[in-house]
């Protein structure tokens, strides 16, 4: 599959403009009032937002430590998120 102007690199995309695109796209589909083959192409443009907020959340959640308390409910340390 060739990538065209609807599925151009949007890795240098912040999670929220990618975000503001897919609600954007997800709103045009949910109207139906685009052409089939516009559709098509948005749909694959939603779908490359998609797996880049996916991999943007994971790239967060795995930045993101728990921090762990102690007896007196106060800070002690911090550790990794479980999830993995």
């Amino acid at each position: 599959m060739t990538e065209n102007a609807n599925t151009a690199d949007v890795s240098g995309y912040s999670f929220e403009k990618a975000v503001a695109e897919l609600e954007s796209i997800v709103a045009r589909l949910e109207r139906g009032d685009v052409a089939l083959d516009e559709s098509i192409a948005i749909y694959e443009r939603g779908e490359a937002l998609k797996k880049h907020c996916e991999t943007l959340l994971n790239a967060a959640e795995k930045r993101i430590e728990k921090i762990r308390l102690d007896r007196a409910g106060k800070p002690q340390d911090v550790e990794p998120l479980d999830g993995e």
